[in-house]
């Protein structure tokens, strides 16, 4: 039963995050709520994992809540049902899109998946950003420490010097930072 219900959440996502990784974290934010397969903390820890190491980050995640949920027959199922939805539909419209590359209507429905992939982005960096700074410090919801770190690192990456860096370096940076201040 289990190995269905990895298969229905994470086909229904990769059929409806259109837009990249970072469309699918609404979804898995969803999944925290109705499943046991990983907390909204492991999912903050997944995103930023996902985000400094090569490959997609829905891919990374199902894969994370795969494993967590049933094992390595879990990882294969939520990672494989993830990339088949846009596998049969590349399939079924790479031909018939080549036919109809000039057809007006074909042209607006792909200028409408463009702001709603926008949305998706955005509600998932919204997301993030609520896990990011939870706590109890300030206003009850962000922790002081966390929003202090934020803005020296948008600070930090906006001074002229420092853009030219490698983002490594700011990964290693807050890493260090959430190791030594127990962020």
């Amino acid at each position: 039963m289990i190995y269905l219900q990895l298969f229905y959440e994470f086909f229904k996502t990769g059929l409806f995050a259109v837009g990249g990784g970072l469309a699918t974290i609404p979804f898995l934010s969803a999944m925290t709520d109705k499943y046991t397969w990983f907390t909204k903390a492991q999912l903050a820890d997944m995103i930023a994992v996902a985000e400094s190491t090569p490959g997609p980050i829905g891919v990374n995640t199902a894969t994370f809540a795969g494993y967590n949920a049933a094992g390595i027959p879990g990882a294969i199922i939520a990672t494989l049902s993830l990339v088949l939805p846009s596998y049969i539909v590349i399939l079924a419209i790479s031909r018939a899109l080549h036919k109809f590359r000039d057809n007006i209507y074909v042209n607006d429905a792909f200028g409408g998946l463009r702001p709603a992939a926008t949305g998706l982005i955005a509600a998932a960096c919204y997301s993030v950003m609520i896990i990011a700074l939870s706590g109890t410090t300030l206003f009850g919801c962000i922790d002081l420490r966390h929003l202090i770190l934020f803005a020296l690192l948008l600070i930090a990456t906006n001074i002229k010097r420092l853009k030219k860096l490698h983002p490594i370096v700011f990964i290693a940076v807050s890493a260090a930072a959430g190791i030594a201040f127990r962020l």
